[in-house]
């Protein structure tokens, strides 16, 4: 049965390491939530461990600068993990045998600001579908609002007819940047998966990326982690897929679908069933990362 709570520090009793969405958690892309760093300072001064895993199509340096630049201090976390840097490692290490076969001509999908995915490797950046073994997405431009799949379709389509495979970056459909709904990576994968395309996408829901998470957590009883996040598709059934327990937020990506857009909590009856269409079983959602 999930628990119904207004605030976060009752579940933290009850576990020693947290893995923390960032996006809808922690911060909204421009700013940091109401009480999301009082969480993480209460966390920190009760000796528990925290480690950040965002869908972020960008390496885990540049996603901590930006949150340095938003007043989250490095030392209110134990580590940071974002499916973009799990990207530039695979493409870097090339050990799964998917990557090693993408060949090194890179078409990126995506805005200029995520080529760190990619800029310091040994890949050739092309511009055209046509002279690429590979398509890179990294989403649509987010701090453009507005934009849909369907403005991505010719694009799409020319990849398709060259027979490109794609890495996904952000398995995300969509986010809300500063209180707006903007469309993400993993919708553009979507849709190419939907012409016929090859997709591979890094980043939760995969129980792979959740490897690395737990050797920065270091605590070996799965028992005692918390996944905490506000997406029903990524955050929880990533946390399910691993065997470990989840707190949903749902102030977050489905606030506007459930009504709670006034920080309140929907009926027991609405969160339940949500998750339930989900397949998943949080043990407790509450309104906002508070303590």
């Amino acid at each position: 049965m999930m628990a119904l709570l207004d605030r976060f520090a009752p579940l933290a009793e009850r576990y020693d390491g947290f893995v923390l969405d960032l996006w809808g958690v922690i911060h909204d892309g421009v700013k940091p939530y109401p009480g999301a760093v009082g969480a993480l300072e209460a966390l920190r001064s009760a000796d528990k461990r925290s480690v950040l895993l965002s869908n972020a199509p960008r390496r885990a340096a540049a996603a901590q600068a930006a949150m340095r630049a938003m007043g989250i201090a490095d030392d209110l976390y134990h580590g940071i993990l974002t499916s973009g840097e799990a990207v530039h490692r695979a493409l870097r290490d090339r050990r799964d045998p998917w990557f090693a076969a993408l060949g090194r001509r890179v078409l990126h999908l995506g805005p200029a600001r995520d080529r760190n995915v990619f800029d310091t490797l040994d890949l050739e950046e092309v511009a055209t579908p046509e002279a690429a073994e590979f398509v890179l997405n990294t989403g649509p431009d987010d701090h453009k609002p507005g934009q849909t799949v369907e403005d991505f379709l010719p694009l799409l389509r020319r990849c398709r007819a060259a027979d490109l495979p794609m890495i996904c970056a952000n398995p995300d459909l969509e986010v809300i940047r500063g209180g707006v709904r903007v469309i993400c990576a993993g919708a553009l994968a979507q849709a190419y998966a939907a012409l016929g395309g090859e997709v591979r996408s890094l980043g939760k829901p995969d129980p792979a990326i959740y490897a690395t998470v737990f050797d920065m957590l270091g605590i070996a009883d799965r028992r005692r982690i918390l996944a905490v996040g506000d997406s029903l598709r990524t955050d929880i059934a990533g946390a399910t897929a691993v065997g470990i327990d989840a707190a949903w937020v749902i102030g977050g990506i489905h606030a506007e679908e459930l009504g709670a857009v006034d920080g309140t909590l929907p009926p027991a009856e609405a969160l339940e069933r949500a998750a339930a269409a989900h397949k998943v079983e949080p043990v407790a959602a509450l309104p906002a990362f508070v303590w």
